[in-house]
């Protein structure tokens, strides 16, 4: 009977629809003018887990919140595309800067149907993305790694690398002694 059940609601297109429902409206939170308003939201209704003193600035795109953790003292730039399909893990004290994109999932170009693939995303403490990084799937950033503006990661990055390009390659090191704490005074961004 249940299986009958799922059969007519994938019919009459109520599981896109759903799906559908929920993405607008993550649009739609993603610019609510209160970075404390879109943490609430994102943590109470949504699932996403966001630690103390982190801020999601205004324009983020979320793809499913409910498998993304972010440490404390993050700081998620404007118009950031962070997707939670196959996990996404930031760490403590990571700036992204503006339009930082990180993919959990991608199409095969090789596949004859054209399927998904993809995995997991994991973003160490203190790592700096700066402007328009993008970030694809089953990619490990290690601790104090630095990503230069507009550079593809494409594979992992060792811990205190400063990497750049097309795809990313190392172009330096960072210091190993960090002691900051990231912290956005503004509520309104």
């Amino acid at each position: 009977m249940k299986s009958a059940l799922k059969k007519i609601l994938r019919k009459l297109g109520i599981p896109q629809f759903f799906s559908g429902f929920v993405q607008y409206t993550l649009i739609i939170v993603g610019y609510i003018p209160s970075s404390f308003l879109r943490k609430i939201i994102y943590k109470f209704l949504f699932g996403m887990k966001i630690g103390r003193y982190s801020t999601i600035h205004h324009g983020a795109k979320i793809r499913a919140p409910w498998k993304i953790e972010i440490g404390r003292n993050t700081i998620i730039g404007d118009c950031a595309i962070l997707d939670g399909r196959n996990g996404l893990f930031i760490g403590n004290n990571v700036n992204f800067s503006t339009g930082v994109w990180v993919w959990t999932m991608q199409h095969d170009m090789n596949s004859p149907d054209f399927s998904a693939s993809g995995g997991p995303v994991k973003i160490e403490d203190y790592v700096w993305a700066s402007c328009r990084v993008t970030i694809l799937p089953n990619v490990i950033i290690g601790k104090g790694a630095v990503l230069a503006a507009n550079s593809v990661v494409t594979k992992d990055v060792l811990p205190f690398i400063v990497a750049g390009g097309i795809p990313a390659k190392k172009i330096g090191e960072r210091s190993r002694d960090l002691k900051y704490t990231l912290r956005s005074k503004a509520p309104f961004i």
